[in-house]
């Protein structure tokens, strides 16, 4: 897990240039979903299964003003690895300085929007009957450090960017155990309630934030920035906004899903069904970790090459990445498929969300093996600077396929017909992203690398 410069990208041997972004990335990933899930395991037994559907209901909200800071932060690092590679250090300094100035803008505005507007945004969401209380103490509390996980969110792309995969680890770790302590102190033993899990989380991002600045005014960081890389650029601006555009409108549909599902299911089964969706949401972030980390390794090897027009290396990028991913995707679905019930009791005692989470559950990752054609394929397209294709592939799935499904399918068979949608959805997508990205490899990878 040694740190590499971003030069390093266009040299080492694939395989173990990907083991070497992928694993911390894994890592960090898996401890950051470790502690979403162990989060809401305290709070299930903690505070009870109703606060576990409350802040299903705020999520969505306070993740989409984060995915602020990780679209402009993607977008961002795409330039800065192709810049990199094409040896325009310039170009990678000013777009970080862009990065920041844009995260800051947007994302307090957009706090300071949600806070103005906070009992219609809960309702909206699916905050409804015994929900919308703790749901709104939860929400306001936790939105006044969401600029700051932006901010973390937008760095964190950049490090990883500059080829320093252990210190986006690092990054990632430290507010998910600092929340777990806090959870533990706040909750149970100072008895505050959502109240101490909001704050438990709001703390968490400051810590996370201290760390990103003294990396980057550190020695390991490539990127000294000054105050003239702080103005805004409008060629830059504009580039980092249509490729970060893809990473915000994928979050901006899972934000809209999560409102559709949460208010389909309370209108079918109420809190119970609102419950188990919340459930298996944090097993889709848990236990698709290492998926996710061969995705974030995949992105900074192929933007490098591609800048530096090293096409065989980006396609065998493309080849690795897909078989690791695939691969540890269908160990997620043997271990889900064989566990769902033993994974539901850790979350509640509640024999009605027991009884109705597993099915749900093994539905929601029956197509789970596939899926690595969806991820790899977009994160391609992004990878290259190709806005308008990773655009489309990012909404195929949840925006094309499975968001009219949960209208449709539910007429005919219920509650089973949302569960349903989930596997049918991530086929659809994965035959068209294959296609596209097939159509892409032959097409412009099938030329000749640089020298």
């Amino acid at each position: 897990m040694a740190n590499i410069s971003s030069k390093d990208l266009g040299t080492q041997p694939i395989g173990k240039l990907l083991i070497k972004q992928a694993l911390p990335a894994s890592i960090g990933i898996l401890v950051m979903s470790l502690n979403i899930l162990v989060d809401t395991i305290f709070v299930g037994n903690w505070i009870g299964a109703t606060a576990i559907a409350a802040i299903n209901v705020v999520l969505p909200v306070s993740f989409f003003i984060a995915a602020l800071g990780m679209s402009i932060g993607i977008g961002g690092s795409s330039i800065i690895s192709r810049a990199l590679g094409a040896n325009n250090d310039t170009k990678a300094l000013k777009t970080f300085g862009n990065q920041i100035t844009l995260t800051l803008l947007l994302t307090i505005t957009m706090v300071v929007f949600g806070l103005l507007f906070v009992d219609d945004i809960v309702v909206a969401f699916g905050g409804k009957g015994a929900m919308f209380e703790p749901a709104k103490i939860y929400y306001k509390v936790v939105l006044y450090g969401v600029p700051l996980l932006a901010l973390s969110m937008m760095g964190n792309t950049v490090i990883r960017a500059e080829g320093k995969p252990k210190f986006a680890m690092y990054a990632m770790m430290i507010p998910s155990v600092s929340n777990l302590v806090l959870d533990y102190i706040l909750i149970n033993v100072l008895d505050f309630g959502m109240e101490g899990a909001a704050w438990a989380t709001t703390l968490s991002y400051f810590f996370c934030f201290a760390f990103i600045v003294w990396f980057f005014l550190s020695k390991h960081s490539e990127l000294k920035i000054d105050l003239s890389h702080f103005g805004l650029d409008r060629p830059i601006v504009s580039e980092i906004s249509s490729l970060g555009f893809v990473t915000l409108a994928r979050q901006a549909v899972v934000s809209v899903t999560y409102l559709f599902m949460n208010n389909i299911l309370y209108d079918l089964g109420g809190e119970t069904s609102v419950t188990a969706y919340a459930i298996v949401g944090r097993m889709l972030m848990f236990a698709l970790f290492p998926v996710f980390g061969v995705t974030q390794g995949f992105l900074p090897i192929a933007g490098f090459n591609y800048g530096a027009q090293k096409y065989d290396r980006v396609k065998a990028t493309i080849y690795t990445a897909l078989k690791y991913a695939a691969g540890l995707a269908t160990l997620v679905f043997i271990m889900l498929m064989i566990f769902p019930v033993a994974i539901t009791k850790l979350f509640t005692t509640d024999l009605e969300v027991v009884r109705q989470t597993p099915p749900a559950m093994r539905w929601v990752f029956a197509a789970t093996p596939i899926i690595a054609v969806q991820l790899i394929g977009a994160a391609y397209f992004q990878a290259v600077g190709k806005a308008i294709p990773a655009l489309l592939l990012t909404l195929t799935r949840q925006g094309f396929f499975f968001i009219p499904l949960i209208f449709i399918l539910p007429k005919f068979y219920g509650e089973l017909g949302v569960w349903i949608s989930f596997p049918i959805a991530d086929v659809l997508a994965t035959i068209v992203t294959g296609f596209f990205l097939h159509r892409e490899m032959r097409l412009k990878l099938g030329k000749t690398s640089a020298s």
